[in-house]
């Protein structure tokens, strides 16, 4: 790959992100209608390539347990204040009414109510007794502490998650998470990241993860890149997780592990771009939080929002814009990418030729 030379000293590799990008129609097309986008990961089977991001103005036990409903697979944010509070729903208005610079104080205010046990667990059941499929996050930095209350309340899917995950996390002020270890004495699929590079998500598949997460601060709501002057553009990112995943499929000997985009996907066009970078699904933050029927009343945020020493996010306001269901499915009243996801992930795969997402993954792109 030719690099580009910043100074005598620095020379750095061009990366694209998905606004950089273009589908290439083929000499083919279809019917939308004869596209499938079935998703498949471990035991568990999806009719929509789509995981809602674990963030408080995402999923609400009642938005995930809808998305599930509706075919994709919503992951609750077990952090979160629907298990720190019994009832979280007056705070999440209160969070919607900040103003300024307010707004991040007394959200580093709300969040330092402990995460309660009863109420992962609680969550988790609420979700499983409507009999969708449960999947649940933690921060590696908590993982090992709620590890087994996630686990003993019958998680079907577990998703370790932060602004960046490695297999090789080095501490010496605690034992840090070892991955391999943990992902081999759970009973359950764990999907971890995330990562941006081709070496940090070979070690990542290595650890036995059903899925990896690409992205790292190109989500709405993050500041990373401001704060920490660290992001890597996402088309880029995907395609060279993809390429570990290939790598380490001929390591392991037949072993697949999905890829997941994690980030950047503010729109219908985003998502058919990552796929064809080479992601299995994607999980989707923004989109979801323009629903009418979203937690956050219009407002998005992450954990990093209200991080206690370092925040590394905002809470940003978002047009809502129709229903979970509109948002997924349509119809959409607007030409701009935000409603009717999977029409728009159909009719993209349709319009050059594509049927399945395992193909799609081969579709051309041009760099605009």
């Amino acid at each position: 790959m030719t690099e580009i030379q910043i100074g005598q000293a620095k020379r750095a590799r061009r990366a694209y992100s998905f606004d950089d990008i273009a589908i290439v129609p083929s000499r083919r097309t279809r019917d939308p209608e004869e596209v499938s986008i079935d998703w498949q990961i471990d035991a568990y089977r999806f009719s929509l390539p789509v995981l809602a991001a674990p963030m408080d103005s995402v999923m609400s036990p009642a938005t995930a347990i809808a998305l599930g409903r509706h075919g994709g697979l919503g992951v609750l944010n077990l952090e979160g204040l629907w298990t720190r509070y019994d009832d979280p729903s007056d705070l999440l208005a209160e969070v919607a009414e900040l103003e300024g610079i307010d707004a991040t104080a007394r959200m580093q205010e709300i969040y330092t109510e402990p995460v309660r046990p009863e109420l992962i667990a609680e969550r988790l059941r609420e979700v499983r007794e409507a009999g969708v499929t449960v999947a649940g996050s933690l921060s590696p930095q908590r993982t090992k502490e709620f590890a087994k209350v996630v686990v003993d309340a019958g998680v079907d899917m577990f998703v370790i998650r932060g602004t960046t995950v490695s297999a090789e996390h080095v501490s010496s002020q605690a034992e840090p998470l070892n991955l391999k270890e943990f992902i081999y004495e759970l009973d359950v699929p764990v999907i971890v990241g995330g990562c941006a590079t081709h070496q940090a998500a070979l070690h990542l598949m290595r650890t036995g993860a059903a899925g990896v997460l690409v992205g790292f601060g190109g989500g709405a709501a993050h500041t990373t890149r401001t704060v920490l002057g660290v992001a890597v553009p996402m088309a880029s990112a995907v395609a060279d997780v993809a390429a570990a995943r290939r790598d380490y499929l001929d390591e392991s000997g037949g072993r697949y592990v999905h890829v997941i985009a994690d980030g950047s996907i503010g729109k219908s066009g985003d998502l058919a771009k990552a796929i064809a970078c080479g992601a299995d699904a994607v999980m989707v933050g923004s989109p979801f939080a323009r629903a009418t029927d979203a937690p956050g009343h219009g407002f998005h945020w992450g954990a990093e929002a209200h991080h206690e020493a370092l925040p590394r996010g905002q809470r940003v306001k978002l047009d809502q814009v129709g229903s979970l269901e509109e948002i997924l499915f349509g119809p959409s009243r607007v030409a701009d990418g935000t409603m009717n996801l999977i029409g728009a992930l159909r009719r993209s795969m349709a319009t050059t030729g594509y049927t399945d997402l395992k193909e799609f993954q081969r579709v051309e792109v041009v760099v605009e």
